[in-house]
């Protein structure tokens, strides 16, 4: 499988300077939350450097972490559509040093030039389509040896 594409490097040079002036630098310290599942989703993020591990609680207290994403990586798509909650919660698995971008801010931007919206919003499917398949594959891994016992075949 291919590595995702990353946000910054594909995004054309003009649209990524335009993205580029309304982001501001954070930080986030190992184990610290960035967001939790069902939360309000205003904001998202690049990744500059370290490591975040996306989670769901399935059961218990603890949440199960389901993938991570590094440099480079988008964190967080949930800004982009109603109710605005975040499907995952996140935790920084190091030190991270990221790029924030406020989500109305960014969908302003996408109104006032459809172009810059179109080009954005056309890496981002992208990206999230790239983890949709590398989320089935390891479906795939993990539940079709078990689905030749009963004897149905296993769809997504």
């Amino acid at each position: 499988m291919t590595a995702p594409r990353r946000l910054l490097r594909v995004l054309p040079a003009e649209y990524r300077d335009r993205l580029m002036e309304v982001a501001s630098e954070v930080s986030f310290a190992q184990g610290e939350r960035i967001f939790e599942e069902k939360g309000r989703a205003d904001e998202f993020w690049i990744l500059r450097s370290g490591t975040v591990t996306l989670d769901l609680r399935l059961s218990g207290t603890r949440p199960t972490a389901v993938s991570s994403l590094d440099s480079g990586d988008l964190l967080g798509w949930s800004w982009l559509f109603p109710p605005y909650e975040w499907d995952f919660g996140a935790e920084a698995l190091s030190p991270v040093r990221a790029y924030r971008f406020d989500g109305a801010e960014v969908q302003e931007l996408c109104d006032r030039d459809p172009a810059f919206g179109y080009a954005l919003l056309r890496v981002i499917v992208e990206i999230l389509a790239h983890r949709v398949r590398a989320a089935r594959t390891r479906l795939l891994d993990l539940f079709a040896p078990h689905a030749g016992r009963t004897g149905k075949g296993f769809v997504f």
